[in-house]
Formats: C-alpha cells, sequence, structure tokens
C-alpha cells in the first residue's frame, strides 16, 4: 500500500507496491497493489499545514487529486517497485530537484505579506513559472507536446536542471522585480550544482528563451487590467459585501476576464444556477449549513468543526506544496517533474478563472448573509488554518472530500456549491490531463 505523511507542509510517501493509472472521461484514477484495486485503496496519510493567510477554494480538490495522481502514477507495469525505485533513484534522478526549487521560491513570495498584488491571483504566477520551466526542460527531453514554446534548435545534451533553473528565475524577476536580489542568488546557487561547460551554458540559453517567449505569449492576457467595479445586490440571494470587514469592492472581479491556458473560455464548462431560494434543495442546504457552520454549533461534531478551520488556507499552495513530496518521494526526474507541475498549476489556474466566471454570472449570496437575512443568530467561522494540528486519512481522495466538505463546516458555502465546484474542477483537470502535454510519437506515458 502506499503510506504518506505530510506534516509541517511535507508529504512523505513509500510505495512498497506498483501504483498504475487509468483514465476515464478526463478523470485520472491511481490504483495501487494490483488491478482490481480501488483509487480510493491506499493506506494512511496525515496531513498538519502551518497557518497560511489566503482564502480556499474548492474547486481545486479533485483538479490535484487527478493530476498527482496521473504524474506520479507512472511505474512501468512490468518492473518490481524496488527495481522500479533503484532504476529512478540511480540513474535518471538528479539530487536536487530545481523545479522542486523554484516552486519553493514562489511559495516564499506569495507568502511574504504584500508580495502578491490583491488584482492578481498566485494560480497565474504558477501556471506561468511551470509551464515555462516545462517548455524548457521538454524542448531538451523531447518526449512530450509542448505546452505553447518549443526551443527548435535545443540541444538534446543540454542541462535540463540548468535549463529549468535559468527559465524559473526569469520568470520570477519579471513577475516579482523586487524580490530580484535574492532570485539572483537561489539562480547562482541552482547553477552551482551543474557540471560547467557547454551542456550548462546551452540549458540556460533555452531556459532563459522559453522563459521570454512565454511570458511574451502572455503579456496582455487580461491579468493585469484594473478590476471591474461592482453593485452589490439589495434583493434576496444577491451578493452581498460580508463581513468581518464588509469590503467595498469583493476581489478579482475581472478574473474571468483573464485569457484561460487550458479552457477555450472561461465559461467552457459553466455550471447552471443555483437552485431557487424557496426550493427544497435551497432549503436543505441552508438549514444544514445554518446548524453545522456556525460558531459554537451543537450539531457538528467536534472534528468537523476542526476541519472547518484546519482547511481555510490557500489550497493551491497545499498542493503544489504535497506535490513536492510527491516528485520527490517518488524520484521523478527533472523532466517528469516539471510535466507533474505544469499539468497541476495550469489546471488550477484554469480553475481559477472558470469559478471567477460563475461567481460573478449568478451573483449568489454567502451563507453569513442569507443567515442574518433569516434573522437566525451566529456567524460563519472564519479562522485560519491552525498550526501543529495533524489530520490522516485513507487516501489523497479522502483528504480531498474532507477539505470540500470543511466549507460548510466553516460556513462558507452551501453544499450545492461543494458540488458544483467539484464537477467544474473535473472538467477541468479532464481538459488538462487528456489535451496537454501529451507524450510525442507514440511513447507510452512513463516519464
Amino acid at each position: 500500500m502506499i503510506q504518506g505523511l505530510i506534516t509541517a507542509r511535507h508529504l512523505f510517501l513509500h510505495a512498497p507496491t506498483i501504483v498504475r493509472q487509468f483514465r476515464g472521461r478526463g478523470v485520472v484514477a491511481v490504483l495501487a497493489g494490483h488491478p482490481a484495486a480501488s483509487p480510493d485503496d491506499l493506506s494512511r496519510l496525515r496531513l498538519s499545514f502551518l497557518a497560511l493567510r489566503f482564502p480556499m477554494k474548492t474547486f481545486v480538490l479533485p483538479i490535484a487529486f487527478a493530476v498527482l495522481c496521473a504524474a506520479c502514477g507512472n511505474h512501468p507495469s512490468n518492473e518490481t517497485p524496488a527495481e522500479a525505485r533503484a532504476d529512478l533513484s540511480a540513474a535518471k534522478a538528479p539530487p536536487a530537484s530545481p523545479v522542486v526549487e523554484w516552486n519553493k521560491a514562489l511559495l516564499q513570495i506569495v507568502r511574504t505579506p504584500g508580495a502578491q498584488p490583491a488584482t492578481m491571483h498566485s494560480t497565474h504566477s504558477f501556471a506561468i513559472l511551470h509551464a515555462s520551466i516545462y517548455d524548457a526542460v521538454n524542448s531538451i527531453d523531447g518526449t512530450h507536446a509542448p505546452y505553447l514554446v518549443r526551443i527548435a534548435d535545443a540541444s538534446g545534451h543540454a542541462s535540463q536542471e540548468a535549463a529549468a533553473a535559468a527559465a524559473g528565475h526569469a520568470v520570477l524577476v519579471a513577475l516579482y522585480p523586487s524580490f530580484s536580489a535574492q532570485l539572483d542568488a537561489q539562480l547562482q546557487q541552482s547553477l552551482a550544482e551543474v557540471a560547467d561547460g557547454a551542456r550548462k551554458t546551452e540549458g540556460v540559453r533555452i531556459g532563459q528563451e522559453a522563459a521570454d517567449r512565454l511570458l511574451a505569449l502572455r503579456a496582455g492576457d487580461g491579468s493585469a487590467d484594473p478590476p471591474i467595479k461592482y453593485g452589490f445586490g439589495t434583493a434576496p440571494g444577491d451578493y452581498q459585501s460580508t463581513p468581518p470587514n464588509f469590503p467595498s469592492q469583493p476581489q478579482l472581479t475581472n478574473w474571468s476576464h483573464v485569457q484561460p491556458f487550458a479552457l477555450r473560455i472561461a465559461s467552457q464548462f459553466r455550471p447552471g444556477p443555483p437552485p431557487a431560494l424557496t426550493s427544497d434543495a435551497y432549503s436543505d442546504a441552508f438549514n444544514e449549513i445554518k446548524t453545522a457552520g456556525i460558531a459554537g454549533s451543537t450539531t457538528a461534531t467536534a472534528d468537523q468543526a476542526l476541519t472547518g478551520q484546519f482547511w481555510n488556507g490557500a489550497i493551491q499552495n497545499y498542493w503544489n506544496e504535497i506535490a513536492q513530496t510527491v516528485s520527490l518521494s517518488h524520484h521523478l526526474t527533472t523532466a517528469q517533474t516539471a510535466r507533474l507541475f505544469a499539468l497541476l498549476d495550469l489546471a488550477l489556474a484554469d480553475s481559477v478563472i472558470a469559478f471567477y466566471d460563475a461567481k460573478y454570472t449568478y451573483n449568489l449570496w454567502r451563507p453569513v448573509t442569507a443567515i442574518r437575512a433569516a434573522d437566525t443568530d451566529g456567524n460563519p467561522d472564519t479562522s485560519e488554518v491552525m498550526p501543529g494540528v495533524e489530520r490522516s486519512f485513507d487516501s489523497l481522495a479522502d483528504a480531498a472530500r474532507e477539505a470540500t466538505l470543511s466549507r460548510i463546516f466553516a460556513g462558507q458555502h452551501f453544499r450545492f456549491d461543494l458540488t458544483a465546484g467539484a464537477r467544474l474542477g473535473r472538467e477541468v483537470a479532464g481538459v488538462v490531463l487528456d489535451g496537454l502535454l501529451t507524450p510525442r510519437d507514440g511513447k507510452d506515458d512513463d516519464r
């Protein structure tokens, strides 16, 4: 079985059995141990995250779960697990992963107070970072289709590690120029681990060119446009400013107008409208969150109340950290790691664009407004993630399900919001997994 431990934002996986994958309607599932095993047939996972400061969105959970399973469930079935690990560790895996290190650099930046512009969602930066790294590395590796950029004259002997470092540095300096000094120092550290010579020089050139070209292609994608002035409604069901600060404008009102990375348009998988306020479906969801999602709820168990606080952070950061440790514990090569993060973060970025399309199409009030408007007592539990608290799960899927349901116990979303968000996430993940970064020339998908 697969065993995992996520402690203080790290995931440690041990894989004494073969992990395999299959695709169904664009959703990737994990088979562990033998062909009859279910996608949930994983052993214990334990999560513990330090406090984070960003709002969580449920729709990223099926995306992240699908992408991680797809990218890491890739040992050929004719190898024993020990052979697979030994082969990857001894012959392919670099001593350190520049892809992971530059992902860590961006995580540190977006967690720095004031570094991330309030009008720019961080998933946009992660997508550009990892699409650039992937296109640089894949120009050398050549086993998969490019995302947007292929360096035609790239040497197959160039250093993939140098290319990844150069691409990561170029993107982050362009997006966060105030961090140039520390990013320059990290580039020097990354390149110091690559032997000097023509391979290193060529890798740096490829990485820089891939980043420059992808940044140019994404220029004018709408992400820098100013927010659209929003008018709050006053009728029952209309979205209204929420406590505790009652902001004069909601966030990212322009984000549905950002050019998607994989979807044709933001509304490609727009969910249907929420249930009518007079419907049984709405009444059921209202009563559930009114009793289970208020502070001091007498119906939610202590464990349910804990989940509402535990998952109340930047979920995209959680899954990027999980991907970091998954890639290292599975001994992925630089090319494999680059593809994993590109798939994950392209999907996350488009899920956010699609989410805001639905949000500002239907403009439904939040539960806190609905409950107060119904003249009931109590407020949602809006506490941040609790440092040092540990949770245990049987699988990544179980963790995703709990994180989804936590929005009810935190008083943040109705159940029908969660259902629609999960469906939207699966649709976006299907487009990314089936249509992007696919194997070339009939090669199998094990790299």
